[in-house]
């Protein structure tokens, strides 16, 4: 296991992250996702931190808070040193009934972080992380929240999650100008069959040395190599029954054409593969995994032995291109000539 900064700052996080979608049980959509019980959480987590893992990820909204409640049993129960793991968690979605108890209100964050510290039972979170946009909430009002959730030692760094390029900016020049602490990661859904962050949110995490997160990184199951043209319903499946995120199915099979005699070249499944693709982008800085039981968590923690030369790299790359947008194929154009000015080793 490798291990990178996050960000700008100073923490240390393993590339590969675990996250916590899959504790708990729930109804509706939770009844598919969240489906591993207290003592398969405790085993998971000891498990990934015994392989290099050190980032746990979970949010007040998985299984209706029940993902925080085991993932803060197991944390007890296994005896560890507060210091010995990074934790992060989210605000934003419902939790109520209550108007009130949804959104990135000073009220809902206020209260937000006090139920995520008891469900988890910690005394701070070191990554605290807004899991989208309010459309009611100024963003001045969010970020005077979270900077005082920070101040008063409940939060150690704070992140979002699922914003556009200008949003971010706009949240960045705002805590730059109020002096506020200002998000230092980046938690995106990226994967060969969604590449849509590197048009315009990769370029700004490198200008302004953003950590970037990528959640759902084989595109909710559909790059595992359960999946192909002739069987898009594999049994047992989560996206057979909770088909998300949106994937551009012709696209994605072509992926995984390509990725197939890669995997067999090296002797890994296709989810390793896809998984080394994304270790192998500079601009990653810890990739979120999710897993149901071991055999799939192992299988994703192998992928960051498994080096892909700069063919299969390219290769992939290639069959998962995304059509050229404007105005980037206008800059592309206009950039040539002075690109070739300087000599390229």
């Amino acid at each position: 296991m490798r291990y990178r900064k996050l960000g700008n700052t100073g923490l240390i996080v393993s590339e590969m992250c675990l996250g916590a979608m899959t504790f708990g049980t729930g109804e509706g959509m939770w009844a598919t996702v969240g489906s591993v019980p207290q003592d398969g959480v405790t085993e998971l987590i000891r498990t990934a931190l015994d392989r290099g893992i050190n980032f746990i990820d979970t949010a007040d909204f998985y299984s209706n808070g029940r993902s925080e409640i085991l993932t803060g049993n197991s944390l007890k129960s296994l005896g560890l040193a507060r210091d010995s793991y990074v934790l992060a968690t989210k605000v934003l979605l419902r939790m109520g009934a209550g108007h009130n108890q949804i959104g990135l209100s000073r009220y809902h964050i206020l209260e937000g972080v006090n139920a995520s510290l008891k469900r988890l039972q910690v005394d701070h979170i070191d990554l605290y992380q807004i899991h989208g946009r309010d459309p009611f909430t100024p963003l001045e009002e969010t970020l005077d929240a979270l900077d005082d959730c920070v101040r008063a030692g409940k939060v150690r760094y704070l992140g979002l999650c699922n914003l556009p390029a200008w949003e971010i900016t706009k949240s960045l020049w705002i805590s730059d100008k109020k002096n506020l602490a200002r998000f230092e990661s980046l938690q995106m859904y990226y994967s060969l069959a969604g590449r849509d962050i590197e048009r315009e949110i990769v370029p700004l995490a490198k200008d302004q040395n953003l950590a970037i997160l990528p959640w759902s990184p084989l595109a909710g199951g559909l790059l595992s190599g359960k999946f192909s043209r002739d069987n898009d319903k594999p049994d047992g499946a989560r996206r057979a029954t909770f088909d998300f995120p949106p994937v551009d199915r012709e696209r994605a099979w072509k992926i995984i054409d390509t990725m197939r005699p890669i995997a067999a070249q090296h002797g890994v499944s296709v989810a390793q593969v896809a998984l080394a693709w994304l270790l192998a982008q500079a601009h990653v800085t810890s990739v979120i995994i999710g897993a149901k039981n071991l055999q799939q968590l192992n299988d994703n923690i192998a992928a960051t032995w498994l080096t892909l030369s700069a063919e299969q790299v390219r290769a992939i790359a290639d069959a998962s291109a995304m059509p050229s947008e404007y105005p980037q194929w206008m800059l592309t154009r206009q950039s040539t000539d002075r690109l070739e000015q300087v000599h390229k080793t």
